[in-house]
């Protein structure tokens, strides 16, 4: 019997079907799919977030608010977005870094190599797979241009945006990155995840800045994550001993989310945490120059903001951790030709004097 090419093949999966093994073959632990034509509230919450200001200093966020209105405005001629997830699960709870005070903490995603490079890779080889077998012109992002992953991923099934504003999955609990794929196919959604955070507000209770305006609303002018890694300048200095020893990034409110008991540990090997950067020496690290700076963060995510701002974190963690022996490491900056650096040591040596 001749089968035409047009007449649906017995037993074969559907594109989005067959696209979705093919996803969890090339290493991604979840994908879902999503129409990119469909109205977009969630630019509505981001309007918001820009015109009160909460966004600080990423001026980007401002001047890409119409192409992040929604998924088109990034690509017009999109109709369904391919949301993929691989799971970083810690092997450890991150909130036990917090009481060696005389150690760094840094975020769970940025203690192994950088993550966009990974996914990214992986992102362009099932790229060439759906096109080589289903056609249409398409388009990959791994959260460097203005698309709203987070939304797109709650409406393709993988999670819901938590009170914390952070994806949440019943599977990975708040350890889960992102990457999209924009293409003109379309391919039949996945049903939208329902929030299931329910009464709890464990993350808004636990953050130390305080940078939840409401559930589901941060300000980013006070999320230590942001103080960390986007701000440049002096942090406010009341917002300083409520930074403790995060040195970069902040993982209190996704490590008290009680969905991660169902979470499980990462398995990529390339994401796995170093050891150097699991609870470094601040003395050690308050002592880097730039060169040292670089080969320490040697392809992980830290290195992208500098010597100087990390420095700069070290030493307010120098200045929160009431270990005297430390003064001497915090005073020898006190000159740092970078005025921040300056500032910071000053500021830690007398909190410890």
């Amino acid at each position: 019997m001749t089968i035409s090419t047009s007449s649906p093949i017995p037993n074969q999966p559907g594109p989005a079907e067959a696209i979705r093994a093919e996803a969890l073959r090339l290493g991604f632990d979840v994908c879902g799919f999503a129409s990119a034509t469909a109205p977009w509230p969630a630019s509505d919450h981001l309007a918001q977030f820009v015109s009160e200001g909460r966004h600080g200093q990423m001026d980007w966020m401002a001047d890409t608010l119409e192409r992040r209105s929604h998924p088109n405005g990034m690509w017009p001629e999109a109709r369904s977005a391919i949301m993929l997830g691989l799971n970083y699960g810690p092997d450890r709870d991150p909130l036990e870094a917090l009481a060696a005070k005389s150690t760094g903490a840094i975020s769970v995603y940025a203690q192994g190599d950088d993550y966009h490079d990974l996914i990214k890779k992986r992102l362009k080889a099932l790229a060439r797979w759906i096109v080589a077998n289903h056609g249409g012109e398409l388009k990959v992002f791994v959260d460097t241009a203005p698309l709203m992953e987070k939304p797109l991923a709650a409406r393709a099934g993988l999670g819901w945006q938590g009170k914390h504003t952070n994806l949440v999955s019943r599977a990975f609990g708040s350890w889960l990155f992102l990457g999209a794929i924009l293409t003109a196919l379309d391919l039949t959604p996945d049903a939208e995840a329902t929030d299931h955070c329910g009464s709890c507000q464990a993350c808004l209770d636990i953050c130390p800045t305080k940078a939840f305006v409401g559930p589901y609303q941060l300000d980013a002018r006070r999320c230590i994550s942001y103080l960390t890694i986007e701000h440049a300048g002096p942090v406010d200095e009341a917002l300083r001993p409520a930074m403790g020893n995060r040195i970069y990034g902040c993982d209190d409110c996704l490590a008290v989310c009680p969905w991660n008991s169902f979470a499980k540990v990462g398995a990529e090997m390339a994401l796995a945490a170093r050891p150097a950067l699991q609870g470094p020496a601040l003395a050690d690290l308050a002592r880097l120059d730039d060169s040292a700076f670089r080969i320490l963060f040697a392809k992980s995510p830290v290195k992208r903001i500098g010597r100087d701002r990390f420095v700069r974190n070290v030493l307010y963690a120098i200045g929160n951790s009431a270990d005297a022996t430390l003064r001497d490491v915090a005073q020898s900056l006190c000159d740092d030709p970078d005025p921040t650096v300056a500032d910071a040591a000053r500021w830690a040596a007398a909190r410890l004097g």
